[in-house]
């Protein structure tokens, strides 16, 4: 799947500390949500459908990604 980036408004956490290491998502068209390095911007960003990404939010919020 292609997904034009150009116009994405990228953001990071709200609890995100400093300008390092962090990563950035963008809410993009058809539903779809990007993810990228925000030391690396230019770098291949990943691309999640809704679903994937409900997936991974759910995982987090309830520990199954915790170490």
């Amino acid at each position: 799947m292609k997904i034009d980036l150009s116009g994405a408004k990228w953001f990071k956490s709200s609890r995100s500390v400093g300008k390092d290491a962090c990563v950035e998502v963008a809410f993009l068209d058809a539903g779809v949500v990007g993810v990228r390095d925000s030391k690396n911007p230019t770098d291949p960003a990943l691309i999640f459908t809704p679903g994937e990404w409900d997936a991974f939010i759910a995982g987090a919020m309830d520990g199954r990604l915790d170490l």
